[in-house]
């Protein structure tokens, strides 16, 4: 299952941000952008993103992952290959507005299926290898790039940057078809488990639930509407997806950084490949900070010391111009956003509640309001303050460092306010934490 969910996240994440490589690789210049045309066709495909991950994910709950989420993939994949086809600005801006609600289910549904089958102090790592991938592909993307657009460049008589959207996304068409043989079911269900098993694997989740304060095992089965409404009356929403907007606002440089590296003086096939370091450093914060996460049991210093320190050397970058001195410290303050994020996800993944139906929606609702933040991210970094961003690092900086006093602030409350307060099923008594026992005997006895 993991292995066949990063492939596909590294695709999604590849496929996502493969416009910023073009960018650079002469679609600009083809299609006559300007720096607000390409900013809002960054924009609209949160607009289609953002419209469609909560129904996705109430859907998702009820149907089986194996199917869905390969489905999701291949559709994307098949927008992805005709944005090869694109005349002009106003037919990309469509293409990437559907290219957003293909899209939208999935990373909110991968969440989804990872919790409902790993412990809470198994989550942070898994998500930190998951969202490696997907920093992973950032550095492929630029070798890719700068083969593609530069190897390719005219064969055919078509022209590199469009060569780069065929081959993106026939491979991610290519491979939503043979994971759907390989991916599982929720625990309960999985037809290539035996009745042993499939007791085993939900047995460990409730284990893990009561001996965490969870007021509801994760059998209760809620309504569309039961689920929205125990999501949107638990406070632990509204200050997760205030910590998530942060992360996410301090990543909004992700889109720029092969303009901003332009910026610094680098062109051509250099700049594609001056890309890829960010990522890499990126990766090794995710890694690092997600195993110390699970390792330690803890999520808040692991979430607001390395968002915090990513807040202080974007600050750093509106002191220093030095070109060089500016892309290393750019290149580890983009560590640091992607360090918090994984144990972020895992945290609100862990405190979401046991009830998988409203785990859905709070999973999604928090995935939301945090992609929100590129309607306003997209217009931060303009070619025309380049070098020195300073509107950009400047948010960057403040973004950070609210990000961090969340995370104090969300320790606090769950430390006041350690259980969920879930719907249940009329007459369904609550599981005291001492029920964990039986339900530990339970699990030796299969």
């Amino acid at each position: 299952m993991f292995p066949c969910l990063c492939l596909l996240y590294m695709l999604n994440h590849l496929d996502r941000t493969s416009i910023a490589n073009a960018r650079v690789g002469g679609m600009e210049v083809d299609l006559n952008l300007s720096s607000t045309d390409y900013s809002t066709i960054v924009l609209i495909f949160f607009v289609g993103y953002l419209s469609a991950e909560i129904p996705s994910n109430m859907l998702l709950s009820h149907m089986r992952p194996s199917l869905f989420l390969p489905g999701l993939t291949f559709l994307w994949g098949i927008v992805v290959t005709l944005i090869s086809l694109v005349k002009n600005k106003e037919s990309l801006i469509v293409a990437r507005l559907f290219l957003g609600f293909v899209e939208s289910g999935f990373f909110p549904g991968v969440l989804l299926v990872l919790s409902s089958w790993y412990r809470k102090a198994e989550l942070a790592k898994r998500i930190g290898i998951l969202y490696s991938g997907g920093i992973l592909s950032g550095a492929f993307g630029g070798l890719i790039s700068g083969g593609v657009i530069e190897g390719l460049e005219g064969v055919g008589g078509i022209r590199g940057w469009r060569w780069l959207f065929i081959i993106e996304g026939l491979i991610t068409v290519s491979a939503s078809v043979v994971v759907v043989f390989f991916l599982p079911d929720w625990p309960s269900d999985t037809k290539w488990l035996s009745e042993e098993e499939k007791k085993l694997a939900v047995l460990r989740l409730e284990i893990d639930q009561v001996e965490h304060g969870a007021s509801s095992p994760d059998s209760t089965k809620l309504s569309h509407r039961q689920a929205l409404a125990a999501a949107g009356k638990d406070w632990r929403t509204y200050l997760f997806c205030f910590m998530y907007i942060m992360i996410l606002s301090s990543q909004t440089i992700l889109y720029f950084i092969p303009s901003i590296v332009v910026s610094l003086g680098y062109q051509g096939q250099e700049a594609q490949f001056l890309t890829i370091p960010p990522y890499v450093v990126a990766c090794a914060f995710a890694l690092s900070v997600s195993f110390s996460a699970d390792h330690f049991k803890e999520q808040m210093f692991h979430v607001a010391l390395p968002i915090g320190f990513s807040g202080l050397l974007y600050a750093l970058c509106l002191a220093i111009s030095e070109p060089k001195a500016r892309y290393a410290l750019v290149c580890l303050a983009f560590g640091g956003t992607f360090g918090a994020l994984p144990v972020a996800l895992a945290w609100v993944s862990s405190v979401a509640g046991s009830q998988k139906q409203k785990r859905a929606i709070t999973l999604a609702i928090v995935n939301t309001v945090g992609n929100s933040s590129n309607f306003y991210g997209s217009f931060l970094w303009p070619k025309s303050q380049g070098p020195e961003f300073v509107l950009g690092f400047a948010m960057a900086t403040a973004f950070g460092f609210s990000c961090a006093l969340s995370a104090v602030l969300a320790k606090v409350l769950l430390y006041r306010f350690p259980r969920e307060e879930l719907l249940v099923e009329p007459g369904k008594p609550l599981p005291a934490k001492d029920d964990s026992l039986a339900l530990k005997n339970s699990a030796c006895n299969i």
